[in-house]
C-alpha cells in the first residue's frame, strides 16, 4: 500500500474514533443528539468527559451497547443511545451478556434490591462468585442463577457483574456478564483513555457501522417446563369398571322395584335430601367457583328398538254347553242337593258382610277407639291440666320437676326466686323472710298443693329415693344437701279424688279440727354442715343405684341391703361430692318409726330418720375436676353415670336377702351402719367414668376413682380423659337414654348434641344453632328415637330421629314465658303425660299423643343401626383428619425441600453423636488455622486427637 493510501486510511480511523468518543459523550449525558463531522463549538465540555449523571469510567456507570446498522453518510448518521458493555446494536443484547431474572428473595440474598441497592442511575452490582456457588448448594434448582450455572462455574474471575434492567429492555429485570470482555466493558465503558479526552476528541469525523446478521442461540431452560409438568392432571389410580346385565331370557321384560326399609339393615344408608334450612336467613353475597378442563369427553348410549311385531295376547270365544246339555244338568239331583246345602251358607256370609268389615285387622287398630286417651290422628301435645299457687309459686320460677315414682297423679316442683346473685344480696332481708319450698301437687286437687317441703334455701335440684319414695333429697342454693321424710303424709297423697267429701266423719259438729284442710308443711329432717358442703348452688343431685355403693376411695362395691343409701351432687365449685346417709359410728340397729314413737317426740314434728346426720353430715368422696392444662378447673352443672336404677346385671348373680330383716327390706336400709369393706364384693364391671357438663359449655369425661399423682405423689382425682367445648352456653341437661345406656343427650346454649361413651373424638350428632336459646331436654320414656327440647320462647321441640335429624318433627307453643324444665312420664300404657314448668311458676301438664308414645315396628333396631352408622361416620371423619394432617406435613416438608430449607428430622443417638464429632473436628481445624495465621503455632505441629 502506498503512503498516500496509508495516510487516507489513518485519517478515516481517526475520524471513526472521534465519532465513537462523541457518541460515548452523548450517551453519558442521557440524550440522543445528532453527530456531525466536527465537535460542536462552545459546548464547554470536552467530548471525552463524562456527564453529570456518570461518575467516571472507574465507577459503576452505564456501558455502551453495540449497534447493527448499515453504513451511512455523515449527514444521515444519528448516534444511538449508548448502553453498557459497548453495544453496537440499537436494541440488541450486549455481547457476552445473558438476561437474568432475579426474584425478591434472591435480591435480598445478594443485596441487589431493585430501586434500593441498584437504580437506573447506578445499575451495576458486583457479586462474588463464591456467594453464587453457596446459593447453588443451598437452593439447587430454585436458585435464579441456575440457567447460567455452567457459565458461572467457568467464569475465570472471582467477581461477577450484573446490571439492573429497569425497563425490561432485554426481557428480564437483570442481565449478567458471562465473559471477561463484557465485564470490562461494563466497568470501563470508555477504555483506558476515557478520562483524558484527547483520544476521544480525535474520533469525531465519521462512524461506519457494520451489519452483523443475528445468530440463533440454543434454548436455555428456565424451569418453566417443570411447572407445566407439575400442573398437568394425570390419572393416579385405575378406573372403576362397572358391568350391569340381565339374564338373557329376562331381557326386555319390565322391571319391578319395591321399597326397602333402610332402618332395618345395618349396611343401608339414609339419604340426606337437600332442604332449605329455615334457621339461617343470610343471603350469599359472594360465591367462588372453579372450572377444570376435561381432556376427553365421550358420550355413549344404547337403546333397543323393537321393530318386529309380536302377539301380546290371545282372544277366543268361550266354550259353552248346548241348550240340551243345560236342561239335563239343571234337572239333575246332584245340582239340586248342592244348591240346597250352599244357599244357607251364602245367606249367612252376606248378612255378616252387611254387619261388619271382614277385612278389618283388630290388632293393627288397637288403641284407636274413641274411649282411649288420644288416637293416631292426634299429632300435638294437649293441655291436660295446670297447677299454680297464688301464695307460694306465683311470680317465681320452677327449677326442678319430679314425678312420684309409685303414686300416679302426684308431681313435685321446686320453686325459687327470680333473682341474680347481686339482687339476692341487695334484697337479702326479703329472701330470708320468704320460705323456700317444694310443692307436691296431686290431680285430686288442682288448686291447693298436697304437701309443702320446707328448705333452708331455694332448691335447684331434688329427687325421690328409688327404693323408698318417702325419702327425698335436695340441693340448695347455698350448697347444702337436704333430706326429707314424708312417711307420715304418705296416706294423704294416696287419697283418691273426692274421697274427703264422701267420707263420713265421726267428729261431733262444732269440734272439727280447723287445720285439717290446710296444706301441711314438712320440715327437713337433716341438712349437711355448711363447712363441708358445696361453695355454690347445687345444680344436680342423684341417688346412687340401690345395687351398688362407693367407698372412700371411689371403688364400687355391692350393696347387700338393696336400698339407696348414697347421693351424688355437683355445683359450680369445681367438684362432685358423694354423700352417705348411714351413720358412721354407733350400733348398727335399725331405727324404725315404731321405736321413735316410744321415745320423746320432736316438738317441731320433725322425724328422727336422719337425726344422726343433721348439721354434721360430711361427704365421703370428693371428685375434683381439674383441667388438663393450667388455667383453672371445670365448673360442673350436670352429670350422669352409666349405672341406672333396676339394672343389676353387674352383680353377676342375684343377691341373697335372707339375712335382712323385714324392716330393712321395707326401707330401713338407710339407717343401718355401713358394713365392713371385707364383707363386700367389688363390682368390677361397673364403669367408674362419667360425663360432666360444665358452666362453660364443655363436656368432660372423667374417672371418679382417685389415683396417685406421679408429679406430687398425692392421691387425687385424675385429669379428664377428654373434654370438648361444643356448646355456646351452660349445660342444662345431661341425660342417658333409657334404652341405650351409652348414649347421652346434652343440651346447652343454642344447640344440643348426642354422645356415645366409646367415641372420644366428638358427638355423633350435633344440631344446628337454634334461633332461640334451649333451656331443657328429656328423652321419651317409651320411644328410643324421640326426645323433647324446651326453649326460652315458651315452645317445645319434638325430635324424632327416625323421621328427621336436621329439624324437629313438631314444635308446639306451651307458655308465653320461658320454659325452665320438663319431664315426660308414663302414667299407664295408654296415657303419657309431660310436666312443663315455666318462669312464671305455672306447672303445665300436657298429654302426649299416640304417635309419640307408641313405638313403631323395629324402632329399637332402627335407632341402634343409626347410632352404629354415626359411630362409623365419626371414625371416618377422624381418619380423614389424620390423613389431612399427614398430607399437610408432607406438603410442608416438600415445600421446605424446594426452598432449600432442611426439614426437621429426628436423628438417632448414633447420628447425633457422629454429627457432634464432625462439628468438633471442624472447630479444631478452624482453631489451628487461626493460630497459624497469628504465628502462635507451627505448620508442622500435629493436630490434637478428637
Amino acid at each position: 500500500m502506498s503512503e498516500p493510501e496509508k495516510k487516507e486510511v489513518s485519517d478515516k480511523e481517526k475520524e471513526t474514533a472521534k465519532q465513537d468518543e462523541k457518541e460515548k459523550d452523548t450517551a453519558q449525558g442521557g440524550k440522543k443528539t445528532p453527530v456531525s463531522g466536527k465537535a460542536k463549538p462552545g459546548s464547554g465540555k470536552r467530548s471525552g468527559t463524562p456527564s453529570k449523571g456518570n461518575k467516571g469510567a472507574g465507577d459503576k456507570g452505564v456501558a455502551t451497547p453495540k449497534g447493527n446498522t448499515k453504513s451511512k453518510t455523515k449527514e444521515d448518521v444519528k448516534a444511538p443511545t449508548p448502553d453498557p458493555a459497548g453495544e453496537t446494536e440499537e436494541e440488541g443484547l450486549p455481547e457476552g451478556c445473558v438476561p437474568l431474572f432475579m426474584s425478591s428473595k434472591s435480591q435480598e440474598i445478594f443485596g441487589c434490591t431493585c430501586d434500593v441497592d441498584v437504580t437506573e442511575e447506578n445499575p451495576i452490582k458486583v457479586i462474588m462468585k463464591a456467594d453464587i456457588m453457596e446459593d447453588f448448594r443451598n437452593r439447587a434448582a430454585v436458585c435464579d442463577f441456575h440457567p447460567v450455572k455452567q457459565e458461572v462455574q467457568d467464569f475465570p474471575s472471582d467477581e461477577i457483574v450484573i446490571v439492573y434492567d429497569a425497563d425490561f429492555k432485554y426481557g428480564q429485570n437483570f442481565y449478567i456478564a458471562i465473559t471477561e470482555e463484557a465485564k470490562e466493558k461494563i466497568l470501563n465503558p470508555f477504555g483506558p483513555e476515557g478520562e483524558g479526552g484527547e483520544a476521544g476528541a480525535a474520533k469525531e469525523e465519521e462512524v461506519v457501522y457494520k451489519y452483523i446478521p443475528p445468530e440463533s442461540k440454543d434454548w436455555v431452560s428456565l424451569g418453566s417446563e417443570k411447572e407445566i409438568k407439575e400442573e398437568n392432571v394425570v390419572e393416579n389410580r385405575r378406573r372403576i369398571k362397572i358391568s350391569a346385565r340381565r339374564i338373557r331370557k329376562e331381557f326386555g321384560a319390565p322391571c319391578n322395584f319395591e321399597d326397602r326399609n333402610v332402618a332395618d339393615a345395618k349396611d343401608a344408608y339414609v339419604e340426606c335430601t337437600a332442604y332449605e334450612d329455615r334457621t339461617y336467613d343470610l343471603k350469599k353475597m359472594e360465591l367462588d367457583k372453579c372450572i377444570q378442563a376435561v381432556p376427553d369427553l365421550v358420550e355413549q348410549g344404547t337403546n333397543t328398538d323393537w321393530r318386529y311385531p309380536r302377539n301380546a295376547n290371545t282372544q277366543y270365544y268361550p266354550r259353552e254347553f248346548s241348550e240340551k246339555e243345560k236342561e239335563t244338568i239343571e234337572k239333575s239331583t246332584d245340582l239340586q242337593a248342592f244348591a240346597k246345602d250352599m244357599v244357607p251358607r251364602f245367606e249367612l256370609a252376606l248378612q255378616q258382610n252387611e254387619i261388619m268389615d271382614v277385612f278389618f285387622i283388630d290388632w293393627l287398630h288397637l288403641g284407636d277407639a274413641d274411649g282411649s286417651f288420644g288416637n293416631k290422628a292426634d299429632n300435638h301435645l294437649k293441655e291436660y291440666q295446670s297447677f299454680t299457687d297464688l301464695q307460694f309459686s306465683k311470680d317465681r320460677t320452677i327449677t326442678a320437676i319430679q314425678w312420684h315414682p309409685t303414686i300416679k297423679g302426684v308431681v313435685a316442683v321446686a320453686v325459687a326466686e327470680k333473682l341474680s346473685f347481686d339482687e339476692r344480696i341487695d334484697n337479702c332481708a326479703k329472701v330470708i323472710m320468704t320460705p323456700s319450698l317444694i310443692l307436691i301437687w296431686s290431680f285430686t286437687d288442682p288448686i291447693h298443693p298436697q304437701l309443702l317441703l320446707e328448705a333452708p334455701d331455694d332448691i335447684y335440684s331434688f329427687q325421690f329415693s328409688p327404693s323408698d319414695p318417702n325419702i327425698i333429697c335436695g340441693g340448695c342454693y347455698n350448697g347444702q344437701v337436704v333430706l326429707w321424710d314424708i312417711s307420715a303424709h304418705a296416706d294423704r297423697l294416696k287419697q283418691q279424688r273426692g274421697s274427703n267429701r264422701n267420707k263420713k266423719s265421726n267428729v261431733l259438729p262444732g269440734f272439727e279440727d280447723p287445720n285439717a284442710l290446710k296444706t301441711p308443711v314438712v320440715r327437713y329432717c337433716a341438712v349437711s354442715s355448711i363447712e363441708n358442703s358445696h361453695r355454690a348452688a347445687i345444680t344436680d343431685i342423684q341417688w346412687v343405684p340401690d345395687h351398688m355403693e362407693l367407698n372412700r376411695m371411689g371403688v364400687p362395691q355391692e350393696n347387700k341391703s338393696l336400698q339407696c343409701c348414697q347421693i351424688m351432687s355437683c355445683a359450680t365449685d369445681y367438684c362432685v361430692l358423694v354423700w352417705d346417709t348411714r351413720p358412721v359410728k354407733g350400733p348398727g340397729q335399725l331405727i324404725t318409726t315404731k321405736e321413735t314413737d316410744k321415745g320423746p317426740k320432736n316438738p317441731i314434728g320433725v322425724p328422727n330418720t336422719f337425726k344422726h346426720l343433721d348439721l354434721s353430715w360430711k361427704p365421703i368422696l370428693k371428685v375434683a375436676l381439674h383441667k388438663s392444662e393450667p388455667g383453672g378447673d371445670h365448673s360442673p352443672t350436670k352429670f350422669t353415670i352409666q349405672e341406672k336404677q333396676g339394672d343389676r346385671g353387674t352383680l353377676g348373680k342375684a343377691t341373697d336377702g335372707s339375712d335382712l330383716s323385714k324392716e330393712a327390706a321395707m326401707g330401713g336400709g338407710y339407717y343401718t351402719k355401713p358394713g365392713s369393706g371385707k364383707d363386700k364384693r367389688t363390682l368390677q364391671s361397673v364403669k367408674t367414668h362419667f360425663y360432666v357438663g360444665t358452666e362453660d359449655g364443655e363436656i368432660v369425661y372423667v374417672d371418679w376413682m382417685p389415683q396417685k399423682d406421679q408429679d406430687t405423689g398425692k392421691i387425687q382425682t385424675p385429669k379428664p380423659e377428654f373434654y370438648h367445648s361444643i356448646h355456646d352456653g351452660p349445660i342444662n341437661t345431661l341425660q342417658r337414654s333409657p334404652f341405650f345406656k351409652e348414649v347421652v343427650l346434652c343440651v346447652g346454649g343454642w344447640t344440643f348434641t348426642l354422645w356415645k361413651e366409646s367415641v372420644n373424638s366428638g358427638p355423633i350428632l350435633q344440631s344446628a344453632a337454634s334461633t332461640v336459646k334451649l333451656s331443657a331436654g328429656h328423652w321419651s320414656p317409651s320411644r328410643p328415637g324421640v326426645f323433647y327440647v324446651a326453649k326460652v320462647d315458651g315452645s317445645v321441640d319434638v325430635w324424632d330421629l327416625l323421621d328427621k335429624t336436621h329439624e324437629p318433627c313438631m314444635t308446639q307453643n306451651v307458655s308465653p314465658v320461658p320454659i325452665t324444665s320438663l319431664y315426660p312420664f308414663q302414667v299407664s300404657q295408654k296415657q303419657h303425660l309431660m310436666a312443663v314448668g315455666d318462669n312464671a311458676g305455672t306447672l303445665h301438664i300436657l298429654e302426649i299423643p299416640w304417635s309419640l308414645r307408641q313405638p313403631t315396628a323395629n324402632e329399637y333396631t332402627g335407632i341402634s343401626n343409626y347410632f352404629e352408622r354415626e359411630v362409623k361416620r365419626r371414625a371416618f371423619v377422624v381418619s380423614r383428619w389424620d390423613f389431612r394432617e399427614i398430607e399437610k406435613r408432607e406438603l410442608e416438608q416438600e415445600h421446605k425441600r424446594k426452598m432449600g430449607i432442611a426439614p426437621n428430622i429426628q436423628l438417632s443417638e448414633e447420628e447425633v453423636e457422629y454429627r457432634l464429632k464432625q462439628e468438633y473436628a471442624a472447630y479444631l481445624d478452624e482453631e489451628n488455622s487461626f493460630l497459624r495465621e497469628l504465628g502462635l503455632k507451627d505448620d508442622d505441629e500435629p493436630l490434637p486427637e478428637t
